[in-house]
């Protein structure tokens, strides 16, 4: 999917919100998106660790972890099964780890930094919730397109595979 976000911003304007640009790219993807998958949690990736392994075709998780830089909800271990799995990519407002590996991994991975850290497992967090990131209220179902430039969310698929787009409703 060749994304470009400032490309999507100028056709479709305002029907689409842009996250603030906090996010690093870490994966070895740079330019993905799809249908948003999303987990809230705080300090606590087992929610993360439960969606890594389920269907991730032409989807993106996007995780609400408050923002927190002190634990990693993300590693190489989670990342390598979303790959199994097929995910486009994953967005996490909050850290991750192991860099060096993800880096080489086909999938998008975008957050705000880096903790070598990893959280506690106690069951915590909630699935297909709205999380609000980087500004932006997030809902699943939503449209999620990255790529070096930023992040943007629709709330309807604006390109289809192969670059193909369609229309936009209101956000």
């Amino acid at each position: 999917m060749e994304i470009s976000t400032p490309d999507l911003c100028d056709q479709f304007g305002d029907q689409v919100a842009v996250l603030d640009p906090v996010f690093h790219h870490y994966g070895g993807v740079q330019r993905f998106g799809g249908e948003v998958v999303t987990v809230k949690c705080f300090e606590d990736n087992s929610k993360v660790a439960e969606m890594v392994v389920s269907d991730g075709r032409d989807r993106v998780l996007v995780v609400d972890g408050g923002g927190v830089l002190r634990r990693a909800l993300l590693g190489d271990q989670l990342v390598s099964k979303a790959v199994v799995h097929g995910w486009a990519g994953i967005i996490i407002y909050g850290a991750i780890r192991d860099v060096e590996d993800i880096q080489s991994m086909a999938i998008g991975v975008a957050a705000l930094g880096s903790h070598p850290r990893k959280t506690q497992k106690r069951g915590e967090g909630q699935i297909n919730v709205p999380v609000c990131i980087a500004g932006v209220n997030v809902h699943p179902g939503d449209y999620v397109y990255a790529d070096a430039t930023g992040v943007i969310v629709s709330g309807q698929e604006i390109m289809h595979n192969r670059g193909k787009q369609a229309g936009c409703l209101e956000r």
